[in-house]
């Protein structure tokens, strides 16, 4: 079967083509999915970047999750059949109009949803539920901090804290977001601002204690958090958006800055205030496939909700997709269909 794809060498995303393969039969419990949308991560860009530890070498499809229909199966799969909708994730090789997975890492797509929901769904409320669920050990009436709240990792997380009676804050890079995370049900919201964050952060804590932090920017913002956090707090680390710039190539000197200047943390004198960081990535489940389905299954008794997707592009947009998904002004999902 003919399909194409997106590849490129890490280092440079002006570097990504659109190249015409063969595909292999499905083997095994494969499927072979007929790609119809492909979501946008962070990830994405870190890994196209070469600033992603888990990046292939060589040449490389990016991509971690999808929506598509069922088009082939291999003689030893059991649980879906041609024509079935269904979502999953993958490590790496998203960005293709067909490919080849292992239905353990395959899900039934709602009927009620559309393939851009699809899309839009499993990198982010697994990150947001495990980060809160399993490290963040969430209970009923924590303060939760969210980064990047108008994102999809952002919007599914104060949904799914809220369903533990949490009380959320949301941060965003810039007030034309604040109106959105409110309405998504936010207690209140910060305008991220280096001089002015650690005082905003107290004023919307308003004396409660701050028991989570849910950590996508790091630096001063990190740091401040910390700092504010109550003991037995815990700062949940699943990325570092500081790293990231526009542009096709990263700017290495701003990385280097940032990685120089990012703030220290004694281990020590975490035993001695009874705080703690954890630190994830999605690749970690990915390859956990009980632990992956264990929390889907979880997920589905919160009933959280159809994702938002905030952004669409076709496929052969997918370049100007990834162009203003750096720019940081996107609320929601970013998805592209094929």
């Amino acid at each position: 079967m003919k399909r194409q794809s997106y590849q490129l060498k890490a280092g440079n995303i002006g570097n990504l083509k659109l190249v015409t393969s063969e595909l292999p039969d499905p083997i095994g419990n494969e499927v072979t999915v007929a790609v119809k949308a492909v979501g946008l991560n962070f990830a994405d860009i870190f890994a196209m970047f070469g600033l992603y530890s888990a990046t292939p070498k060589g040449v490389f499809i990016p991509g971690l999750e999808y929506a598509g229909e069922v088009i082939k199966i291999g003689k030893d799969c059991k649980e879906y059949k041609v024509g079935d909708r269904i979502m999953g994730v993958t490590r790496f090789g998203g960005y293709t109009t067909h490919l080849n997975m292992d239905e353990g890492h395959v899900l039934p797509l709602p009927s009620d949803w559309s393939f851009e929901e699809g899309a839009a769904y499993l990198v982010q409320v697994l990150t947001a539920f495990y980060g809160l669920r399993n490290l963040g050990a969430i209970r009923e009436n924590y303060t939760v901090l969210i980064h990047s709240a108008a994102g999809g990792v952002g919007i599914l997380a104060n949904r799914i804290a809220k369903t533990f009676g949490a009380y959320t804050i949301g941060t965003v890079g810039n007030a034309a977001k604040v109106d959105f995370i409110k309405k998504e049900g936010y207690d209140a919201a910060i305008v991220r601002n280096k001089s002015t964050f650690k005082k905003d952060l107290e004023n919307a804590l308003d004396g409660r204690e701050l028991n989570i932090v849910m950590e996508c920017i790091g630096g001063s913002f990190f740091k401040n958090a910390y700092e504010i956090l109550a003991p037995e707090g815990r700062v949940i680390f699943y990325g570092a958006a500081r790293y990231a710039s526009p542009g096709k190539r990263p700017n290495y000197f701003k990385v280097l800055y940032e990685h120089i200047t990012r703030p220290r943390i004694d281990p020590q004198s975490m035993s001695e205030i009874n705080k703690g960081i954890l630190g994830f990535n999605l690749i970690y489940l990915y390859e956990r496939v009980e632990l992956m389905q264990s929390l889907l299954i979880e997920l589905k008794d919160l009933d959280i909700g159809k994702p938002h997707v905030g952004h669409t592009f076709t496929f052969d947009k997918l370049k100007e997709a990834i162009q203003l998904f750096q720019t940081g002004k996107t609320i929601g999902k970013v998805v592209v269909t094929v």
